[in-house]
């Protein structure tokens, strides 16, 4: 499945998620919820769940509402499911690499989901190969998933305490056991994770925002390093490693996190306007209007209009609809890039000196793009300012981000990127600016896409299709542990 529509911004990473019910309808509550997590991947969807005795999965490419219908649901009953949401950044995107991960031994069963990304994966690849361990997959999720099988029989946890001892990276997980489920998140917390109630039961999640559409209550936003076990005896948090150096990538707040999610107990859509008033303050403009480019630069920009006085005004509206698709459009189609998502409101537009709030630049190919459509619709300036600092460096912690040579801002001086994107002026926010609109201080992030200084020693061969070659074909099972259906790929 290809996405006709590319553009440059940042991938959404992965969406996880843990149910644990009094009653046999875990795979639908963790079908609802994965809605909610929807935004942080749409190449693939699964949902493994456990009626006590046995594991049970199904998974496939494409959407949630894609893979699963009641049909697929009703082959999954139980009290106890994980879910996944996928985008890949280790790995290729087929069907192979579609979490949850599932794997059994002699010791049982195990279904795990992952957001985030190993460095040390290609290393401890090998480690597990050399132990005998034979890998399905060519995604990282895996080794994890197989560290746990294997010290699961000393408890659930003292087998997340030896992938906290061995993976290097980022991971906040969701795991299942035929009797148990876990969540944990990795040393340095660079991916989120929260844990909280659901009625009688209890829920983990990636984000809040996917608690209250189920009826789920978040209560415990977990500490790097910490893990949550549940089980009959109800829920309980442990240490698993002590903190390391880190923190929340900052992306979350600038970007991927829903607006209505709460992290660092900072409401996002609140972070989002304040990084938008400090952008007015640390670069005033003269102009009729503020226009945010859609959706993640609305809070902003009514920020930045707070600060400015400047009035904002739509200037464009968003397709909902444009989503992946089996079919590619024509050169021409393809030629008119954003203008399949974003629809100018001219009448709003025509003869204004207009201030364009967004959250990054990565290539600069779709801000230039915009700014064109901006100008083509009769405007007279167009003043771009971005909600994120310049981002100079690649994330290898789980966004699909452009090489370094690819990063606009790390090839060019704001001057230059400016006269590159066709704006008649340009501004970021300072990194200063955006950790303080969170509210935290600096060493509470993950900064190192805007300044190189990566918390987890980097591999010089990092590569997203690091265990690509030789490709794995053949047949894979959609469902496993009832009837599987059989999927050929190549």
């Amino acid at each position: 499945m290809s996405n006709a529509f590319t553009d440059d911004r940042l991938k959404e990473e992965c969406g996880v998620l843990g149910i644990y019910t009094p009653e046999q309808d875990a795979a639908r509550i963790a079908f609802f919820g994965l809605f909610a997590l929807q935004h942080r991947g749409q190449e693939s969807a699964g949902i493994a769940v456990s009626d006590g005795s046995r594991v049970r999965m199904h998974r496939g490419m494409g959407l949630v509402n894609q893979v699963f219908g009641p049909g697929e649901l009703e082959q999954l009953p139980g009290h106890l499911a994980v879910g996944h949401t996928r985008y890949s950044t280790t790995g290729a995107s087929v069907l192979r690499n579609a979490q949850p991960i599932y794997c059994q031994s002699q010791v049982g069963e195990i279904a795990v989901a992952h957001n985030g990304n190993l460095i040390n994966a290609r290393e401890l690849r090998i480690e597990l190969e050399a132990e005998g361990e034979h890998f399905e997959t060519t995604n990282d999720s895996e080794i994890i998933a197989r560290i746990l099988i294997r010290n699961i029989e000393k408890g659930p946890e003292a087998a997340v305490r030896e992938v906290m001892k061995r993976a290097r990276g980022a991971y906040s997980c969701t795991a299942l056991t035929p009797r148990c489920l876990i969540g944990f998140r990795d040393p340095s917390g660079i991916r989120p994770l929260v844990a909280g109630r659901h009625g009688d039961g209890y829920m983990i999640a990636s984000e809040t925002c996917a608690f209250g559409p189920v009826g789920g209550t978040p209560e415990w936003e977990l500490d790097a390093g910490e893990m949550v076990i549940i089980d009959s005896n109800g829920m309980r948090i442990s240490k698993g490693h002590q903190k390391e150096p880190g923190g929340m990538c900052l992306f979350e707040f600038i970007y991927f996190a829903r607006p209505d999610s709460v992290m660092y107990e900072t409401l996002l859509y609140s972070a989002r306007e304040r990084m938008g008033m400090q952008l007015a303050r640390e670069h005033e403009c003269d102009a009729d209007i503020v226009v945010p480019v859609p959706d993640s630069g609305i809070p902003a920009a009514l920020g930045y209009s707070k600060v400015s006085k400047i009035p904002f005004r739509e200037g464009m509206t968003k397709s909902r609809y444009i989503h992946r698709t089996f079919i590619a459009p024509d050169q021409q189609l393809r030629e008119l890039g954003v203008r399949m998502k974003l629809t100018p409101l001219i009448d709003h537009i025509k003869h204004q000196r207009v201030v364009l709030v967004d959250d990054s630049i990565v290539r600069g190919t779709t801000t230039k793009q915009i700014v064109k459509m901006m100008f083509d619709c009769g405007a007279r300036e167009v003043h771009v300012r971005i909600t994120a600092p310049p981002i100079k460096f690649p994330c290898f912690y789980g966004i699909d981000m452009a090489s370094k040579g690819e990063l606009a801002s790390s090839r060019m001086t704001v001057d230059e990127l400016c006269k590159e994107i066709g704006a008649t002026s340009l501004g970021f926010l300072s990194e200063e600016g955006a950790v303080a609109s969170v509210g935290r201080s600096t060493d509470n992030f993950c900064l190192a896409c805007f300044n190189g200084k990566y918390p987890i020693p980097v591999p010089g061969d990092m590569t997203k299709l690091a265990f690509e070659n030789p490709p794995v074909t053949g047949e894979m099972a959609a469902v496993v542990g009832g009837q599987p259906k059989l999927i050929r790929e190549s």
